[in-house]
């Protein structure tokens, strides 16, 4: 069943109420500032959206959406880092963030000043090509690049979506090229008019699409089929062997943020997604919830890091394409 961005968020934004206990204490003192690093529509900002309203709720505070894009996540980083009002906090795509030192030269910011509160959601990627591809699945697809390259965009060089295509690349023989954006629904949209051929974005953000037919899915980036796609095999069923890639969204702080307060932001965000009416929408909608400690979010991110690590290594100097 479709399920419209509008519906979906005003569903969900009923399924708390106030808490005293949350309300109560020293902080939040003022609205609480979210920092998306991508533009409207995307994962960060559809999930960002979604909680903002409860959680201000539950916190006793009114919750700002701002979307700050640009160098895939790292301005809107730095702006959480060098805030001082320790009302500010950044929701985004936690693979990215670990990713962005890793190709990056020179890092605006410490990586020690930024740190994790919590994950929130899990939403497998989704190889998507435009109707107009004459290929149904990844053998067609690799043997169709290598007569004609796949222009593939992504929501920015150096996201999980970019990297996860050199990933793909390497182990299927795909001919491709980069073509970044700023954010994932305008990777979508480039995509869906026919200027670049492929995207893998997350499946929160690229079901309407698919359920619309302006988008259609070559693979599913689990390690087993999502039930809302049941026909469509995953990337390694088709060969990429034990491929698995998402958008894994958490919420990163400033280091210098009260352990205290940190601590009630993340006990704050675990309770809203956890929600059973907005778990069941996210569930719709193709994502999991997936909530963590502030030390398994950093963990987490180490991990990360050092998987894609591996990947830009073996990619060498076909990090932006392989023709």
């Amino acid at each position: 069943m479709s399920l419209s961005r509008r519906t979906f968020l005003q569903a969900s934004s009923a399924a708390l109420v106030a808490n005293p206990a949350f309300a109560a204490g020293a902080w939040p003192t003022k609205p609480l500032k979210i920092l998306i690093p991508f533009a409207p529509g995307g994962t960060s900002d559809v999930i960002a959206r979604l909680i903002s309203k409860p959680l201000g709720e539950l916190l006793g505070t009114t919750v700002i959406i701002e979307n700050k894009t640009g160098a895939n996540g790292i301005i809107a980083a730095q702006a959480t880092v060098t805030a001082t009002d320790e009302h500010t906090i950044m929701l985004t795509d936690m693979s990215s963030l670990a990713i962005s030192p890793l190709v990056t030269k020179e890092m605006p910011y410490k990586q020690a000043d930024l740190k994790g509160a919590t994950l929130l959601a899990y939403s497998p990627h989704l190889l998507v090509a435009n109707p107009s591809v004459q290929a149904a699945n990844m053998k067609e697809l690799v043997a169709l690049s290598k007569t004609r390259p796949m222009n593939v965009s992504s929501a920015g060089s150096g996201s999980a979506n970019h990297l996860g295509v050199v990933d793909i690349a390497l182990n299927s023989g795909l001919k491709w090229q980069h073509v970044p954006f700023r954010g994932g629904a305008a990777a979508l949209s480039d995509t869906m008019a026919g200027n670049t051929q492929l995207c893998l974005n997350g499946m929160l953000a690229t079901m309407p699409m698919v359920q619309s037919g302006r988008l259609k899915v070559i693979g599913v980036s689990k390690r087993t089929r999502t039930a809302l796609l049941p026909n469509v095999p995953t990337i390694a069923e088709q060969g990429v062997k034990d491929f698995e890639s998402g958008t894994y969204q958490g919420v990163a702080i400033p280091a210098s943020m009260p352990k205290a307060n940190a601590e009630k932001l993340s006990a704050a965000l675990i309770q809203v997604i956890r929600a059973p009416e907005l778990r069941a929408r996210l569930t719709e909608a193709g994502a999991e919830v997936m909530t963590s400690t502030p030390q398994e979010t950093n963990d987490f991110l180490a991990r990360e890091a050092k998987r894609w690590a591996g990947v830009i290594q073996r990619a060498g100097t076909q990090l932006e394409g392989n023709v």
